[in-house]
């Protein structure tokens, strides 16, 4: 008879089961962030300190797009997969988040990400030493700003004005979201749950290749304040904060304002046009706009009838 071994550990962690369910999604938006951070960031640290011998910018596009791709993965089926706390604010204005959830949500997210950050900084410690070293930052007082610093979070071009990089980040959050809520919405092309974080990563991706020339794409307040805040105790001082006029406010503001109105032009233009409130209720419309004689009725049972049989069989 052989012998029956018990799991110790998921026994043991049975007990410390939350069942508070807000818990759980912030939990959930914790982890996702996290991971999410902890690729993207990376990514961007072997490309940058290795000087492009290690990939180059599409090499980055892709690292945070599949990045988007496991977080959703990780935390979509608890939360929905925000990751991101414009997502959040954008979802709590269209009447998809109860309000009461953003604030947690976002604390969360914000959290996942500087712990992200300080993984990166770790494991990526004595690179960033030899690289600030190579670059005649010989005292080590201050990390350079914004070479190892754009590691972490987003900088403009020398070029770009605030108001430049608020439109820019505008357009392409609210291009996130519109994508995002087409994607998830199960009226339309009615998209399968597990390949929903596949098309998010997408996304993504596209936005980076087609949209990160200006600022480096932020999208995602968590992935640039968070990691900013990191550098902020971890030897940057406050220059990440005081780079390009203090710039740091453009991604803040511009990814929430885009997002926002990204999801409201999907609901204006799409979703507040659908016939009925759901999937099922839309296609229940849809065949009652069909009229069928009883002859062609009692032809249909009959062959629903005959396949449930072959089924059986």
């Amino acid at each position: 008879m052989p012998l029956k071994m018990e799991n110790y550990i998921a026994k043991g962690l049975s007990r410390f089961r939350i069942k508070q369910q807000l818990v759980r999604e912030c939990l959930a938006e914790f982890l996702g962030t996290f991971v999410l951070l902890l690729f993207g960031d990376a990514v961007v640290a072997q490309v940058v300190l290795s000087d492009g011998a290690k990939g180059d910018f599409f090499t980055i596009n892709w690292g945070w797009g599949v990045s988007v791709t496991l977080a959703v993965l990780i935390s979509g089926g608890v939360s929905g997969g925000h990751v991101n706390p414009a997502v959040t604010v954008a979802m709590s204005a269209i009447g998809k988040l109860p309000l009461i959830k953003v604030v947690p949500y976002m604390i969360s997210q914000y959290f996942g990400a500087i712990l992200a950050s300080a993984v990166v900084f770790g494991v990526y410690h004595e690179a960033i030493l030899d690289f600030e070293e190579k670059n005649g930052n010989a005292d080590g007082d201050y990390f350079l700003t914004p070479k190892t610093a754009g590691i972490f979070a987003t900088y403009p071009q020398e070029f770009l004005t605030h108001q430049g990089g608020l439109a820019d980040q505008i357009v392409s959050t609210a291009l996130l979201l519109l994508c995002v809520c087409a994607i998830t919405d199960s009226r339309n092309m009615s998209v399968s749950k597990g390949l929903v974080p596949l098309y998010v990563g997408f996304v993504v991706l596209n936005i980076g290749m087609c949209f990160g020339y200006n600022c480096g794409y932020a999208i995602n307040p968590a992935r640039d304040l968070g990691p900013r805040l990191f550098t902020l105790m971890a030897g940057w001082g406050t220059a990440p904060f005081e780079y390009g006029n203090h710039w740091w406010v453009v991604p803040v503001i511009g990814t929430h304002v885009g997002a926002v109105i990204g999801a409201v032009a999907y609901m204006v233009f799409v979703e507040c046009h659908w016939d009925g409130g759901s999937a099922d209720d839309a296609k229940e419309v849809e065949m009652q706009e069909k009229t069928a004689s009883p002859e062609e009725t009692e032809k249909m049972v009959a062959e629903d009838e005959k396949n449930a049989e072959e089924e059986k069989a």
